[in-house]
């Protein structure tokens, strides 16, 4: 039996490169996304099903997106969960309904997606895995709420990895650094305004201290997402592996010796 592959912020970027790549190989995948218009245009591209709902949302889960998943697929092998995004400004900048939006998108998407597939994986034996970011491990400037949140999306990932490992479940996450997709395309536009730059040299200057001088494509960290999410990987549980071109490993205070 092909495996059944749900896939959290499905319609766009890593998450429809994920949904892509596994449909390809033959797994049956369930889009999740609160846009209609992205997921319905992948799923028909990939004969994936496209389901609109709130990821962060309990409720959604348990009346909506669960049931139909079930219904449909009859079980679930895997949770890929790729919804993220918002968080930015410093904590005096950022107002409540900004910090519970980054929590939403980065934290409560996965928990909530987490908590009503767990049942279904520990019948399978399936496993789960988180997209994080560079940002789960070090803070970048004036993005308090996002850092905030997947560096707590590790957390959660390592209790479920410790909690149901026992179980059959695998738990684990990745970590891209700058990933070109349409959500860091726009966090590029303050530095193609100030500099008068375009988008590719806008991605060349914030990885101009990168070893690998590049971003990542989607395709490239959703290859890593299949890696993980196979029986190839069935030994690795609660692992957090980066995949950001050695920006993490870079010693920042000798950087001004480079140029020497």
């Amino acid at each position: 039996m092909n495996r059944v592959v749900v896939i959290t912020g499905g319609g766009t970027g890593v998450g429809a490169a994920c949904a892509r790549r596994l449909a390809a190989q033959g797994d049956r995948v369930f889009i999740i996304g609160r846009r209609r218009e992205p997921l319905r245009l992948l799923a028909e591209e990939i004969g994936a099903v496209a389901l609109v709902g709130d990821a962060s949302s309990g409720e959604s889960w348990n009346t909506t997106l669960l049931p139909a998943i079930l219904r449909q697929g009859g079980r679930i092998d895997c949770l890929i969960g790729c919804a993220g995004g918002m968080g930015v400004g410093r904590i005096t900048d950022t107002s409540d309904a900004q910090w519970q939006g980054a929590l939403d998108s980065n934290l409560n998407s996965a928990f909530a997606s987490a908590r009503a597939c767990l049942p279904e994986l520990v019948k399978t034996g399936g496993n789960l895995l988180f997209v994080a970011s560079i940002a789960s491990l070090a803070a970048g400037p004036e993005v308090c709420g996002y850092v905030t949140a997947k560096h707590a999306l590790i957390g959660l990932m390592r209790s479920i990895a410790r909690d149901y490992g026992p179980l059959g479940v695998r738990a684990n996450a990745v970590c891209p650094g700058w990933v070109t997709t349409p959500m860091a395309d726009e966090e590029m536009q303050p530095l193609m305004d100030a500099h008068q730059i375009s988008l590719a040299q806008a991605y060349r200057m914030v990885c101009r201290d990168v070893p690998l001088r590049r971003p990542a494509s989607a395709e490239e960290i959703a290859g890593i997402c299949r890696f993980l999410c196979s029986a190839e990987a069935s030994i690795i549980t609660g692992a957090a592996l980066v995949a950001d071109g050695g920006s993490t490993i870079v010693d920042v205070p000798t950087l001004a010796f480079t140029s020497l």
